[in-house]
């Protein structure tokens, strides 16, 4: 059985930077950082004070209130950006076979609100188990998908992948790869994470994961810069209607790029840094370019996993090098982390959105606060440093990599009728 071609016909995306996908374009275009104190919380008492939240958002402006109770943050940021995709896509869901259509979505955590504020008030209670009915359905990381078959009536394939970082690209790698065997004509895929609480920065400050800029969150997130001190915490969602090729040119979709391939490894070195020298890094990127059929010369633009901290940035960069030879220095790499902050399982998925925005428009975003070289990374690698750059982008590749040493990469090039 031949392989089918599998293409990207809608996005769309709820961040920091914007809370849809023009807005989103946008934000990465001009250079614009997320970055801000902390509303969510009471951060007095917290050592970091600052993250990449949604501006304003307000669930009674997408949910009846109802109903959003019954749904923690992650997955009503899941049904936001898959609505705008659908919109986006064109498609009409009446027309679309329920059997052949599906969802695989990407967390990391899923509802670590909920799950602290229902420990929070069994913990101040007298002991007596009253936690509300609807707290395990609001915290499961596969309850998103589950929203999100209910609300388009997809009766096809419906899972979550959770593999820290890289779920959201383990999504959109999943969803690839049942669409191009004939599992599915049509699969939302994509990524959301809702962690900016109590638990989740506290928790990540413990480990001296994130930055301590808190006079000055703007600049806080500087991946590849010298004085980078960790990553800024971000929340959001990345959503993509993945369809066979033959499924969307026989809808008429407008297609915005292709997914030709990924790849995935296992760094087996530590439970939360990388291997210093890049070595599962090195591997992913070696697998997505030969699973994807093409050569490292072809790539044009890399989206780094890129998080702002000391060891991560050193990491990627060498495996770059390695992977890539002298074309490391013709393509360009930047790090959208640096404007979004670092969404966690939901990553993967602005980050491709933004691959194949970049794809579309021939742009590639920038990686902004850069103001000292670091002596550790190749000076002649060109990480699109804080402005935008206009080029030719027919190859894009994504990578992300997670807590456990889990990484995957993914490839979108510009659609072509005839392949190759």
């Amino acid at each position: 059985m031949e392989n089918k071609r599998v293409v990207v016909t809608g996005m769309g995306a709820l961040t920091a930077i914007g809370q849809n996908l023009p807005a989103y374009w946008e934000g990465l275009r001009t250079g614009r950082s997320g970055a801000a104190p902390i509303t969510h919380f009471d951060t007095e008492k917290f050592k970091i004070k600052f993250a990449c939240e949604i501006d304003n958002y307000r669930a009674e402006a997408f949910f009846d209130p109802k109903e959003a109770k019954k749904m923690d943050a992650f997955t009503q940021y899941a049904l936001v950006a898959s609505d705008e995709a659908i919109d986006h896509s064109g498609i009409d869901l009446k027309q679309i076979d329920p059997d052949r259509a599906g969802i695989i979505w990407g967390s990391g955590i899923g509802g670590l609100h909920t799950f602290q504020e229902e420990v929070k008030k069994y913990a101040r209670s007298d002991g007596r188990p009253r936690f509300n009915p609807f707290f395990v359905p609001k915290l499961i990381a596969d309850i998103a998908a589950g929203h999100l078959s209910i609300r388009y009536g997809f009766q096809g394939l419906n899972f979550a992948t959770v593999s820290a970082c890289a779920s959201a690209t383990n999504a959109l790698l999943d969803a690839f790869a049942y669409l191009r065997l004939g599992f599915a004509d049509l699969i939302i895929s994509g990524g959301s994470e809702a962690p900016i609480t109590e638990a989740g920065v506290g928790g990540f400050a413990s480990m001296k994961a994130l930055s301590s800029r808190n006079d000055d969150p703007e600049h806080a997130s500087r991946p590849f810069d010298r004085d980078r001190d960790g990553f800024v915490i971000g929340e959001g969602a990345g959503a993509l209607i993945l369809e066979t090729a033959e499924h969307a040119q026989q809808r008429g979709a407008k297609i915005y790029a292709e997914v030709i391939g990924g790849g995935m490894s296992a760094d087996a070195h530590h439970i939360t840094a990388p291997h210093p020298e890049g070595i599962g890094a090195e591997k992913v990127m070696r697998n997505a370019i030969r699973q994807s059929g093409i050569d490292p010369e072809a790539v044009d633009y890399i989206n780094a996993h890129g998080t702002s901290t000391p060891l991560g940035d050193i990491s990627e960069a060498l495996a770059i090098g390695r992977v890539f030879g002298d074309h490391a220095y013709r393509l360009n790499i930047s790090s959208t982390k640096s404007m979004t902050g670092h969404l966690l399982g939901a990553a993967g998925a602005i980050e491709a959105v933004a691959c194949v925005m970049a794809i579309h428009e021939n742009l590639v975003p920038p990686t902004i606060n850069h103001f000292n070289p670091d002596e550790k990374i190749d000076p002649k690698l060109n990480f699109t440093f804080n402005q935008a750059q206009q080029r030719q982008v027919d190859v894009a590749l994504s990578n992300t990599f997670g807590f456990g040493g889990h990484n995957a990469s993914i490839i979108f090039r510009r659609w072509t009728p005839q392949q190759g």
